[in-house]
């Protein structure tokens, strides 16, 4: 198969609503996706680490999952969020999320037990093998405690459907050197808002975004401007909402952006917990933040 490149632009890591009494607001996420693609958002990326897919049981995955798939109605791709660090549990629930009509699927390196680059290959190609459908490959070590080296990258792009990076560990000379080893045989996101211009100028095909989540066309705009040609307006906005990008990273996301959302009037409920509310400090300054940008009176 040739590979085909998922989206250009900025793709949403939607967050997963929440009712008063903790359970996931099915309703309100319908119309979050609503909104989004009437924003001009490129892709509706569902169950990632912004939408809490820590702690959603397996239900509530293939429910949401569902529901981006049925709201989206083929308007914009959906990739869903279907990374474990159980290799068969990872196949398993894949196995649901193309048969409810996901157009790809995102998946983190195993967390907690962790592996090793070798292990990395092993998880991937396994899952590749079995799925046969696109797969993006999300390097966050922040959080896992493990990062996908580019050498590693430069063995599992040989995989016909393994296409895309989502790319969080912020380095951009590590960014630099996938580019080189893979040498344009897979599609690489930002997985960070405030490095979406280096790594385009890289040659990145956009962003997985959490800013998109309450800016959405104005992320989007970042994007489609480099691929204009506006080389200059796609930098103005990059450094122009730095400080935004910056606030909803404040706290451990996705705590700041559903409280920025909150904020705004989108009623998106708190986190799960272990996630807990923001300090009334950290709220005051990002409230702060938001009014200089418009966004709350």
């Amino acid at each position: 198969m040739s590979k085909n490149t998922i989206f250009t632009g900025a793709g949403v890591a939607i967050v997963t609503p929440m009712n008063a009494d903790g359970s996931v607001n099915l309703e309100k996420y319908r119309e979050l996706i609503e909104w989004q693609i009437d924003n001009g958002t490129d892709a509706i990326i569902t169950c990632g680490t912004t939408g809490e897919s820590s702690t959603l049981d397996h239900e509530e995955h293939i429910a949401v999952m569902r529901a981006a798939v049925e709201q989206a109605k083929g308007r914009v791709p959906v990739i869903s969020g279907t990374g474990s660090n159980d290799t068969r549990y990872c196949i398993e629930l894949s196995k649901e999320a193309r048969d409810l009509g996901a157009d790809a699927l995102l998946l983190v390196t195993p967390y907690y037990n962790k592996t090793s680059q070798q292990g990395l290959i092993a998880h991937y190609t396994t899952i590749a093998d079995e799925m046969k459908m696109p797969i993006l490959l999300y390097n966050v070590p922040s959080r896992t405690g493990v990062d996908i080296k580019p050498e590693t990258y430069a063995q599992l792009c040989k995989n016909p459907y393994i296409v895309a990076i989502k790319e969080a560990n912020g380095n951009i000379s590590s960014v630099a050197k996938t580019m080189s080893l893979c040498d344009g045989n897979i599609d690489v996101y930002s997985g960070n808002d405030d490095q979406i211009v280096p790594i385009l100028s890289l040659g990145g095909k956009g962003v997985i975004s959490v800013l998109s989540n309450i800016l959405p066309r104005q992320t989007h705009d970042i994007v489609a401007r480099w691929f204009a040609g506006d080389i200059e307006g796609s930098r103005r906005l990059q450094l122009e909402y730095f400080e935004l990008a910056a606030a909803l990273f404040s706290d451990v996301n996705p705590i700041p952006v559903k409280e920025a959302m909150n904020l705004m009037g989108m009623d998106v409920g708190d986190c799960r917990l272990p996630l807990c509310r923001m300090s009334e400090q950290g709220r005051t300054a990002l409230a702060a933040v938001l009014k200089k940008y418009g966004l709350m009176q």
